[in-house]
């Protein structure tokens, strides 16, 4: 047998053995893991728990930002400058190039512009009027609704108000309508404004934005009410022309807290004889206008009396093509970091609006502000790690059109159903044929930033369901409380361009903002002009979007995102349970039975 002390040689050689196999083991492991984390997406990593945040620079952008803002300058080049930029128009032709410039006076690489396809029909309004000259002689407020055929010159005639909710209602005025002026369209009680309609969030609404919304069962669905709506409008359009009527007057909406009344006029697709009227197949086939709600409801008066009503108007309009294409702008400052400078952060907003204003709220607040964004960071020199690229849309307002091309090309798509009920919706409305088709830059985009709500000042960020980047955001605003940045919500909101990133899963963010007249005075309105901008909430806005853009830029890892979305599946995940209930399977069957 070995003595004493070679026993406890033998025993410290195999306990040293032993460890260096473990220390090994762990080597290798650790070196398997970082192996492995280096062929991950950084998004896909365990986040820090603190976030890495360079406080000088929160103090100079805040200083450019709020001291030496030129966000207004922006705007009046914008809204004066140019105006209306309904997509297809010579006028957003002009948007696209003069923000282009813009982008590259400023400093910004690679200012370009990005082709998403063939839109329809180019239009512009270039002056239309509506009076009453019998039984008394009225100027009313009124304009053409987008895309609608000129009069070419002034027409006249007696006033019929169509009272038909459908096709077969429509019937009753076979024969009746030719050289008429309709007025098509139910008169709405019109309310006294008691109420504002310039609104601050307060602390209460504050809270209930954060709270999530929890419902179980079917929510109706606004949308397919909308578009049969629309379906009937089209069919009665077709109506009018083949019973020759001279013209159509829709009344105007309105708008929340009762803001559609007092001249305020809401001119947008919504109003016409269907969906896709800028396409030349489902073109307008008469001058329509949208009239301000007190005037048609005195000409509706009249004709419920029946007392004749004899109508003018003259709607002269130009159209510059049936085949007009729709461009983005994009301009980007580009990364410094060998290892991350591939990899993108993205913000943005929609560059078109209606006709009837100036496009201020909805959306030249969101582009001046991106606008102003890349100016502060251009004006402080930054070196961003990751390249911050700015994208501003077209064609959001027919269907957000451009943002979801600008990510169809780069990032992917969901395929979309081509049977023919699906054809006649819009895009936003056919369902899914299949799983997203990803493309390879999809891992190198860490998030997007829009802004679309308005002028409104920033109170905080919908988190679109992306739980794992509440703890990230919420030590971003700490150091922004006093600018009145403080809220989080887990909420989904929708209805802008985030949502084409967001179903790609990509991290797609809307601010959440100060409502002020928004919905109640501006949105697609006669309105919508600088004078509803408001400076101090735009400066801020930039201030706040520029900060977290840059963090984003800076961090070591890309923002977490959620799994990829599989809307594929959500028909499939909705359906009912099967064999749940006991005896309703065998009672099914025993239906089945031929003596049943």
């Amino acid at each position: 047998m070995p003595s004493q002390e070679m026993k406890m040689w033998f025993s410290s050689f195999a306990v040293s053995l032993c460890l260096s196999m473990l220390v090994s083991a762990a080597d290798k492991k650790s070196k398997d893991v970082k192996a492995d984390d280096t062929n991950k997406p950084s998004y896909e990593l365990a986040q820090p728990v603190t976030e890495n945040l360079d406080y000088t620079m929160y103090q100079r952008i805040r200083d450019e930002g709020l001291a030496h803002s030129h966000v207004m300058e922006f705007a009046s080049g914008l809204m004066d400058g140019i105006g209306p930029r309904l997509t297809g128009s010579p006028n957003l032709k002009r948007a696209n190039e003069w923000t282009r410039d813009q982008f590259a006076a400023m400093g910004c690489s690679n200012a370009h512009l990005e082709d998403w396809g063939e839109f329809g029909m180019g239009w512009r309004q270039l002056n239309t009027w509506v009076r009453m000259s019998e039984p008394d002689t009225a100027v009313f407020i009124a304009q053409a609704l987008p895309w609608s055929a000129s009069s070419k010159g002034p027409v006249h005639g007696r006033a019929v108000w169509v009272n038909a909710k459908d096709e077969k209602e429509l019937e009753k005025y076979k024969g009746k309508l030719e050289g008429k002026i309709v007025f098509f369209g139910e008169m709405r009680e019109v309310k006294p404004v008691d109420k504002p309609l310039f609104e601050r969030r307060d602390e209460s609404n504050l809270k209930q934005t954060a709270e999530y919304p929890v419902h179980v069962g079917e929510q109706e669905d606004f949308f397919q009410t909308f578009i049969k709506r629309l379906e009937f409008r089209e069919k009665a359009g077709q109506f009018f022309v083949a019973e020759h009527a001279a013209g159509i007057v829709v009344p105007s909406r309105d708008g929340r807290n009762n803001g559609g009344s007092g001249g305020t006029i809401f001119d947008d697709g919504g109003g016409g004889m269907g969906w896709f009227t800028y396409r030349r197949e489902h073109a307008e086939g008469l001058p329509i206008v949208v009239m301000a709600i007190e005037n048609y409801g005195r000409v509706y008066r009249l004709l419920k009396a029946n007392v004749p009503v004899t109508v003018e108007m003259d709607v002269e309009t130009e159209f510059t093509g049936d085949h007009e294409h729709g461009f983005d702008t994009i301009a980007q400052i580009p990364g410094t970091d060998p290892k991350l400078k591939d990899e993108v952060v993205m913000l943005g907003g929609h560059l078109d609006s209606w006709a009837s204003a100036t496009g201020a709220t909805d959306n030249g607040a969101g582009t001046v502000v991106a606008m102003e964004v890349m100016r502060i960071l251009n004006a402080l020199h930054v070196q961003p790690r990751r390249t911050i690229r700015v994208g501003l849309w077209t064609g959001e307002e027919q269907g957000e059109f451009g943002s979801y091309g600008y990510v169809k090309q780069h990032f992917g798509y969901v395929p979309l159903s081509t049977a023919p009920d699906q054809l006649k919706l819009p895009d936003f409305l056919r369902k899914p044929a299949g799983a997203v088709q990803v493309k390879p830059e999809q891992q190198k985009i860490s998030g997007y930033f829009n802004l679309d709500n308005g002028t409104g000042k920033i109170r905080g960020v919908y988190l679109q369901e992306n739980a794992s980047v509440a703890p990230i955001f919420q030590q971003w605003i700490a150091p922004l409380q006093d600018l009145g940045v403080s809220t989080l919500t887990m909420r989904n909101t929708g209805g802008t361009d985030h949502e084409a990133f967001d179903s790609v899963g990509v991290p797609g963010f809307q601010f959440i903002q100060d409502m002020l007249d928004y919905g109640s005075r501006t949105h697609h309105s006669n309105m919508d002009t600088y004078e509803r901008l408001q400076a101090d909430d735009l400066a801020q806005a930039a201030v706040v979007e520029a900060i977290f853009v840059y963090n984003t830029a800076m961090r070591d890892l890309m923002l977490p995102r959620e799994p990829l979305p599989r809307p594929e599946l959500e028909e499939q995940r909705k359906a009912p349970l099967k064999q749940v209930m006991p005896g309703a399977e065998a009672a099914a069957e025993e239906m089945k039975k031929p003596e049943n």
